[in-house]
């Protein structure tokens, strides 16, 4: 069976079909490529969305976070006297040991001085002869001035006996004098306490012996007031102006922790100390009933009045670096402007500050490496006023 032949396609058709192949070769070549461009507009404005840090703010909070301050203290008793001998000799006895209470003018203990009683025998003989000398010496001035006015003496020889007598008395009041003298020190052979009081130390006991004055040696006995007490504290300078003379403390000690005691602040040194920064300061403790001891270690809390509130901010919100201590805020157009601070009381987690902000800036709470004046940020989750810090705070707990 004979085979049909097809009919010969035009050259017409022929070109109007790779036409249209070629167009649709175009189209299709150019819609890859717009896609392309767009994945890659896309992309880099990702990429550049992606380089900018997304930060959280916050607001520096003026809130008081602790009005108060806890320092170190040692607790002294308000009157204390080191008791020294003021004759030599040898302790004959001793009448109050430590922890004894005692009387003002209660004998504590008696010196035996030897020496002391025999220049005092000494001395007084040396007045009776003085006096004797002195009375002899008036009877003669009296008997010669009574032969005067017969001519039998002359007026020089009165007045030799007026300067004799004179002399005479004299050396009867030195005598007295050292008498007194001698008899006042054989007075300090019993030792007295100066006011009412505890023993609170004990340097002797019987037979030692006693030198006198303070520069030899330990006091023989301390003789402490300890009704009430002093509390002494050193504060930094920075907080000198908080508190004022009259502010009340409390005060905790480690032998009692479940107590607190009650104490006010009566002076100051007014003074910083080169060493320490610090500046000296008592107050007075009530102890009357007697179950504080001096010389004792004390935590002391003292209430601080400020004329203005301080700023505080987070503690992870701060970079040092050799720039120095700033703060990462966050301007109105969202561009970071790093400002210097300075800190007042690093409190943990928070720090309180003395300058360097303001209340209405907007900190980094806590700033990525690498950031530096003048970077575009994302303020994370915000519309509106940033809140504060201790509504952050809040919202953690």
């Amino acid at each position: 069976m004979p085979t049909k032949e097809r009919p010969p396609v035009s050259r017409r058709r022929l070109g109007l079909v790779g036409m249209l192949a070629a167009i649709a070769l175009i189209v299709v070549v150019t819609i890859g490529i717009r896609s392309r461009e767009e994945a890659n507009a896309k992309l880099r404005e990702w990429t550049d969305d992606q380089s900018i840090p997304t930060v959280a703010v916050a607001s520096p909070d003026a809130k008081a976070l602790n009005p108060t301050l806890d320092l170190p203290g040692r607790l002294e008793a308000y009157y204390r006297a080191p008791i020294f001998a003021r004759v030599s000799g040898y302790l004959k006895s001793w009448n109050a040991d430590i922890g004894a209470r005692v009387k003002a003018g209660e004998v504590i203990a008696e010196i035996e001085a030897p020496d002391l009683d025999q220049q005092l025998l000494q001395a007084r003989a040396d007045l009776a002869s003085q006096q004797a000398s002195a009375k002899l010496s008036e009877a003669t001035l009296t008997r010669r001035s009574s032969l005067l006015a017969s001519n039998f003496v002359s007026m020089q020889e009165i007045d030799e006996r007026t300067a004799d007598l004179s002399n005479k008395n004299a050396a009867v009041k030195a005598g007295q004098a050292n008498v007194e003298r001698l008899e006042a020190l054989a007075g300090y052979k019993k030792i007295t306490a100066p006011f009412d009081g505890v023993v609170t130390a004990r340097d002797t006991d019987v037979g030692a012996l006693i030198n006198a004055g303070g520069g030899s040696g330990p006091a023989m006995f301390v003789i402490s007031d300890i009704k009430k007490l002093r509390v002494y504290v050193s504060v930094p300078q920075t907080y000198v102006p908080a508190i004022k003379i009259g502010a009340k403390a409390v005060i905790t000690m480690p032998e009692y922790p479940n107590r607190t005691f009650a104490a006010t602040v009566e002076a100051s040194s007014q003074s910083v100390d080169v060493a320490s920064g610090t500046t000296r300061m008592q107050l007075g403790l009530d102890n009357a009933g007697g179950e504080l001891m001096p010389g004792g270690y004390a935590n002391v809390r003292l209430t601080l009045q400020r004329d203005s509130v301080p700023l505080h901010i987070p503690a992870s919100a701060l970079i040092f670096n050799q720039n120095g201590l700033r703060v990462a805020t966050v301007g109105v157009d969202d561009k970071v402007l790093f400002k210097a601070v300075t800190i007042t009381r690093d409190l943990g987690k928070e720090i309180e500050l003395a300058s360097g902000l303001s209340p209405d800036d907007r900190i980094i709470v806590a700033p990525p490496d690498g950031l530096a004046d003048g970077d575009q940020v994302r303020v994370a989750g915000a519309k509106g006023k940033p809140a504060k810090v201790s509504e952050r705070e809040d919202r953690k707990g």
